[in-house]
């Protein structure tokens, strides 16, 4: 298995790729705005955000807010194979908290986050017309 690395600026249409995907196979979500709008989104942010990678081709993308220390996104092109939990692993490395969001039609995710650790904090409504509302969940290390 591959380890994290920093993302570089090439590594962005790989990233907005796997998330074009994922939204594109996720049935309870509007249409997304697609990979070139992704990339553009990705590149506005990536000097503002710790943005990490696996694989070579990219397989799986997690983008970190340093101030906020929230995870915003954790998308992988292959799930059940460990590299989520690779992933969340290097966010908590010099950390002691964190917090994100699922849709929380997303048991999956749900289920995984929290056997990583993280607990349900509160429940949110939807942050755009058509989307299902979302968790928030935290992890504290030591908690």
């Amino acid at each position: 298995m591959t380890r994290p690395r920093r993302a570089t600026r090439s590594d962005i249409p790989a990233c907005a790729q796997i998330i074009a995907n994922w939204e594109a196979e996720t049935d309870y979500l509007p249409e997304g705005p697609g990979a070139v709008r992704l990339v553009e989104i990705i590149g506005e942010a990536f000097d503002k955000r710790e943005i990490w990678v696996t694989g070579d081709p990219v397989d799986g993308y997690m983008s970190i807010d340093p101030e906020a220390l929230k995870i915003g996104g954790l998308y992988l092109a292959r799930r059940g194979q460990g590299l989520g939990k690779v992933m969340l692993d290097t966010a908590k490395q010099s950390r002691d908290f964190l917090w994100l969001t699922v849709f929380a039609p997303n048991t999956r995710a749900f289920a995984f986050y929290r056997r990583e650790g993280f607990r349900m904090a509160s429940r949110m409504p939807s942050g755009a017309e058509g989307e299902p509302g979302v968790i928030r969940m935290e992890w504290e290390r030591g908690a």
